[in-house]
Formats: C-alpha cells, sequence, structure tokens
C-alpha cells in the first residue's frame, strides 16, 4: 500500500507524456514529467513523496517536504481563511491548518512548530499546533546526562517547553536557562530527570564535572575574543555572568577554580585575565 504523507519506493509501471506512473503492485500515481529523471525506463525503482493534491488525488513528488507525517516542523504561516490557515512546507501545494488544530489564531508570516498528521475524517494532510496528544511519552531509555537535540516549541510559566529527539516532550525550567532562546530553535540539551509521566526535565548544560568543563573552553573562547580580559569575578552578579557567558554563577566560579590552578588565568581586583 502507498503511504500517503511518507516517502516511498515504487516501481515505474509506465511512462506516458504526462510523466510516469508509479505504483506497488495495489495503488498507482502519477509523477509529472518534469520531476521524471532522466532516462528512466519502465521497471525502474524511484524514491518519491506521496501527498494529496488540490483535488483529493494522491501524487508523487522528487521534492523534498520539510517534514513527513509523523514529525514535527518549525514552519511559517502563508495564507489564513474562515476554516484555518495554510503554511509553507516546501511543496507547490501549502499544508492546511483547520481552525480546530490552532492553538491561538494564526496570522499570515507566524513561525509555529507543527506537528504534520493525517485528519482521521478526510484522510487529507495536515499540520497541527496541538502537539500534546503526538508526542511519545514512554522514554524508558533515556539516562541523566543523556545527550539529545531539543527543539523550542513554546514557553511555559516554569521554563521552555521542547520536542526531543523529533518525539518527546520536554521542559527546562527558567532557572536552568541562561540565554534568550526562540520558538523553532534547535540546541544541544542533557536530560535531567525522567519523570513519572514520561516528560523529560531538560538542562541546556552538562551535568556534573562536564559541565565545568564546557564552562572552561566558553570562558577561554570569551577571553580570547575580549582580548584577553573579561570584567567578570566571583563577586559579580549572576546577572552580568548569565548575559556574557551563558552559565550560572556557580558553574562559573567552578570553571575559573580550575582554570586558575591550571594557570590558564590570573585573578585580577576587576576581573580575570587570560595567561
Amino acid at each position: 500500500m502507498i503511504r500517503i504523507g511518507r516517502y516511498n519506493t515504487l516501481r515505474v509501471n509506465s511512462l506516458a507524456d504526462a510523466g510516469a506512473f508509479l505504483g506497488d503492485g495495489d495503488d498507482e500515481v502519477l509523477l509529472l514529467a518534469d520531476e521524471v529523471p532522466e532516462g528512466t525506463e519502465v521497471g525502474a525503482r524511484l524514491r518519491v513523496f506521496v501527498y494529496v493534491d488540490t483535488d483529493d488525488i494522491p501524487v508523487a513528488t522528487t521534492v523534498k517536504p520539510l517534514a513527513t507525517v509523523g514529525q514535527f516542523a518549525f514552519l511559517e504561516v502563508v495564507d489564513t481563511f474562515e476554516h484555518g490557515a495554510f503554511v509553507d512546507w516546501g511543496l507547490d501545494k501549502d499544508l492546511l491548518v483547520p481552525i480546530k488544530e490552532q492553538q491561538e489564531p494564526l496570522e499570515v508570516g507566524d513561525r509555529r512548530v507543527f506537528y504534520i498528521d493525517v485528519h482521521e475524517r478526510t484522510n487529507r494532510l495536515i499540520a497541527s499546533q496541538r502537539l500534546g496528544r503526538h508526542f511519545d511519552y514512554e522514554p524508558d531509555h533515556f539516562k541523566p546526562n543523556h545527550q539529545v537535540q531539543a527543539m523550542v516549541y513554546g514557553f511555559h510559566d516554569a521554563g521552555v517547553n521542547f520536542v526531543v529527539d523529533g518525539k518527546y516532550r520536554g521542559l527546562a525550567y527558567h532557572n536552568e536557562v541562561y540565554r534568550e532562546l526562540a520558538v523553532g530553535e534547535v540546541v544541544t540539551a542533557w536530560v535531567k530527570e525522567v519523570r513519572e509521566d514520561g516528560r523529560l526535565d531538560l538542562s541546556l548544560q552538562r551535568l556534573g564535572r562536564g559541565a565545568a568543563l564546557d564552562a572552561r573552553d566558553v570562558i577561554l573562547e570569551a577571553l580570547e575574543a575580549a582580548g584577553g580580559f573579561l570584567p567578570l569575578h566571583d563577586k559579580s552578579s549572576p546577572d552580568a555572568i548569565r548575559d556574557a557567558l551563558a552559565m550560572s554563577k556557580g558553574t562559573f566560579k567552578k570553571a575559573i577554580g580550575a582554570l586558575y590552578r591550571e594557570r590558564r588565568i590570573s585573578l585580577e581586583r576587576g576581573g580575570i585575565r587570560l595567561s
């Protein structure tokens, strides 16, 4: 069966002026002539993406969309109407966001994280802002300090919400976030805890000794960029350290202590200097 909204490797059943008719033995879709690779012959196998066109007919394309069914993606709203909105997902036909799948009224130019899904009644491809029901809440393989890729999808009173490794739900508390983040931004993070509800508590810095090692590199790079001196020391405010280096004061103090013992920096009245 040809899978709508996903990549399929299909056999070329026949060639015509309109293009190549591709099939899997049961179903058949058309790949338009201007997308058929030169030299394609009947019997060849092509990897294509299959979606539904404006007439609700499945069609194939060699163009890669920004996301496929079952994935989360950061997309831009390009049109709105009474019953929903459309987002650009890299294909000629924009993707519908039904009004019931919006968290808030969308406007042209808005950029949000969406989940790509198949509408249960019409079988059409849609994008949804209601992400909660699409996460995997069984992240059993994660352990503390496990490194992950995390995409910001929203902000909460408690902290920043993330899509973790493309399928799990994560949160970094405000006191763990030391720089401004934007929706759609992808960062490296580390798992602090796997909660009983299947959500992940995250840190944007490595835990334990790893955090101090990373912080030392950040401080050395900042010193070199600043000409060898930074007006920061153990009496500096947490806000000043966070704004300059995107780390906590505790991590900063541990890192400069280690750098001082290694004689890589000197401690001066107004800050630290690269040795």
